[in-house]
C-alpha cells in the first residue's frame, strides 16, 4: 500500500515538473528585473529606499536619484515591455516554457 502511494506521488511530481517550469508572469519578470538591477549595483545606495553603510536611508544620495553615472531600476513601474521581452530572451524563458510543455525538443 505504501509503495503504491509513493509511486503515485512520484508520478505526480514527475508530471508536475513541466507545469512548474511554466512562463513567469510579467509582474514576476518585472520584480526580477528590479532585484537584478539593484543587486548589480556596486555600492550600497542603489535606490532611495536602501540603507547606507551607516544605517541611514539613502534618499537623494542614491544612484537612482543622482543624474549621470549608473541608473539602477528601483521600481517596477520603470520596467518597460521591451525590458520584459529582453529579459525573457536573455533567460531563454519562452523556449524553456515551450520545451517544458513538450512543444519543442532541446538541441
Amino acid at each position: 500500500m505504501k509503495l503504491k502511494l509513493l509511486l503515485s506521488l512520484a508520478v505526480i511530481f514527475f508530471c508536475a515538473g513541466p507545469a512548474l517550469a511554466a512562463r513567469l508572469s510579467d509582474e514576476e519578470v518585472q520584480q526580477r528585473i528590479v532585484a537584478e538591477s539593484i543587486a548589480d549595483y556596486s555600492g550600497s545606495c542603489a535606490c532611495p529606499f536602501n540603507s547606507a553603510r551607516n544605517g541611514s536611508r539613502c534618499g537623494k544620495r542614491s544612484a537612482w536619484s543622482r543624474q549621470g553615472g549608473e541608473a539602477p531600476i528601483c521600481y517596477v513601474k520603470e520596467v518597460t515591455a521591451e525590458m520584459i521581452n529582453q529579459w525573457r530572451a536573455a533567460h531563454n524563458e519562452d523556449q524553456a516554457a515551450r520545451r517544458a510543455a513538450g512543444n519543442i525538443r532541446p538541441v
